[in-house]
């Protein structure tokens, strides 16, 4: 299960980020956190745009709903994300990711 939190409108949870993998992915979950390969390298923020591209994406929210926490220049990232919290959490918390 993906550890979470519920505060001011927004669900925040950790990831751990694959860089400069073969294709950008959501793979699971690994350790409490949601893991995430990344396609970009991490140089000059190109994984960072890529993983809220792909975040955005997967819990169909626009990407300016979707923020880095902590973690820029780190592999955990603690991201947050706006909107319907019971649908986020949801998506957040199914079975399979692939």
């Amino acid at each position: 299960m993906i550890v979470h939190s519920l505060g001011k409108g927004q669900v925040v949870f950790k990831v751990q980020v694959v860089p400069r993998a073969s294709r950008s992915e959501v793979v699971g979950e690994h350790n409490g956190a949601l893991r995430v390969r990344i396609a970009a390298p991490p140089v000059d923020g190109a994984a960072n745009e890529e993983l809220i591209r792909i975040l955005a994406k997967t819990f169909n929210v626009l990407r300016s709903a979707v923020k880095i926490v902590s973690g820029h220049s780190g592999k955990l990232k603690q991201i947050g994300i706006e909107g319907s919290t019971n649908e986020i959490v949801a998506r957040l918390n199914r079975d399979s990711w692939t």
